[in-house]
Parts: structure tokens; sequence; C-alpha cells
């Protein structure tokens, strides 16, 4: 599948690569398909990633890898999601990022990660039960990791 993206240009999404959320992801329940995009030499671990919606090609997320800037976050997620999904095995949790105009107020939601059952591609965003901040500031924690790779700036 091609598809015209806002932010990548035209993007060939592999129909086995989709990631499918069968109750859309929240604030935009219609949309259920999208491809995660990323620095293929850096693969997930390597940064932020998007996830581009199939459905409405101007609409795509920034998304990381919580573990990058939080190490112990640990999220509990009922069964019957994990159900839902396909199971626990080969599960990959990704948080949305926030980007204001002041890079300094970047921030990642980890009260409503996106759970997704790589083996399946069948994936759900779900609101925690435990006391995980919507706002969690990132920029400065983003700024002492790529300086500690030998990288400058965001």
């Amino acid at each position: 599948m091609v598809i015209n993206t806002r932010i990548f240009g035209e993007v060939t999404i592999d129909d086995n690569k989709m990631i499918h959320f069968p109750a859309g992801i929240i604030g935009f329940p219609e949309l259920v398909d999208f491809a995660l995009i990323h620095d293929a030499d850096q693969g997930l671990k390597g940064g932020i990633s998007w996830m581009q919606s199939v459905q409405e090609p101007g609409f795509a997320m920034p998304v990381i890898d919580p573990l990058a800037v939080k190490q112990d976050y640990a999220p509990l997620v009922n069964d019957d999601l994990l159900t839902t999904i396909g199971g626990m095995e080969n599960i990959l949790v990704l948080v949305t990022i926030t980007v204001p105009s002041d890079l300094t107020k970047m921030s990642v939601n980890l009260k409503a990660p996106l759970i997704i059952n790589a083996d399946t591609r069948k994936a759900s965003q779900v609101i925690l039960e435990a006391d995980y901040p919507v706002k969690y500031a990132i920029y400065d924690i983003l700024q002492t990791a790529k300086k500690a790779n030998g990288k400058e700036g965001v």
C-alpha cells in the first residue's frame, strides 16, 4: 500500500507491517490502522519513531519506547486487553510524545501507553490505573542521552 503522508511524503507500507487498533486510539476512534515508521538503522531503540495513520495520511504521532526516558516504567495491563490483541508474547510498549513550540517543554504520556502485539500486529491504547503522569518532561533526558552518545541537540 502506498500513502502520501504530510510528514514523510509518499510511503510504501507492507500490508503485513500494518498495526491494527480495533478500538482506534484515544480521541480518534475512527483511526484503526497505522504503520510504525522509524530509522531502519537505529530501530525502535534508536529514539523517536512515528505512528502514521493509514486512514488519515495527515495524522502521525511521535512515539518512543518509554524505557528510553523512564527506566523503571512498568505498566500493569489488564489480562483481557492482552487477550484481545493476541496474548502477551512479543509485546511492544510505546508512549506518545507531545512536542510544543517550546521544545524544552516536550513530554510523553505515561498514563496512556500503546500496547502492541508484534506477532499479531493488533494493538490497543490503554489508560492505566497506576499513578503515571500524562505529561512527563523528557527534554533534559533526551539531551543527556544524546550527549552520552556523542550527539548534540534534539
